[in-house]
């Protein structure tokens, strides 16, 4: 199958249809931080120096990932995820690869994100691409279930 990994609009019916999935994955994984009756997460616009990116495997939509700025030399990675049905398959490295690239081209020099401390395929998955745990920044100060990460990328 071939794997396409294209820039899109984070409002789309395609994204939000993924980030859906992704929320009611993380309901499951994290039952005790969102109330039965919570909204559906929405996504904002995609800001100047950012990206939002779509995965697709020939035609099915499969994953996601996006950067937004934190300052001139910072970007977060965000919204990384990956449909069950397609993990193991390189997808999550691919879209790494890609936003990193992205915000190699845009002049930043450190990618940071967060992800849950019971998400430990993920965490996995951003060691063996070089980032470095790192103190909870931003938002996530003060978070428990937050892990934060970090990698210089020039």
């Amino acid at each position: 199958m071939t794997l396409s990994i294209l820039a899109a609009d984070p409002q789309g019916e395609a994204a939000l249809s993924l980030l859906r999935l992704a929320a009611v994955e993380a309901r499951a994984l994290y039952p005790e931080l969102h109330a039965a009756d919570a909204p559906w997460p929405g996504n904002e616009p995609t800001p100047p120096r950012g990206i939002y990116l779509l995965a697709w495997m020939s035609d099915e939509l499969v994953g996601m990932g996006a950067h937004r700025p934190l300052d001139a030399n910072s970007t977060e990675l965000r919204r990384m995820f990956v449909r069950a049905d397609a993990r193991r398959h390189g997808v999550a490295r691919a879209l790494l690869e890609a936003l990193q690239a992205h915000a190699l081209s845009q002049g930043f020099t450190r990618l940071r994100l967060e992800t849950g401390f019971r998400q430990l395929p993920a965490m996995r998955l951003y060691e063996s691409f070089g980032f470095q745990r790192i103190d909870p920044f931003g938002p996530y100060v003060g978070d428990p279930s937050s892990v934060c990460f970090e990698k210089h990328i020039a």
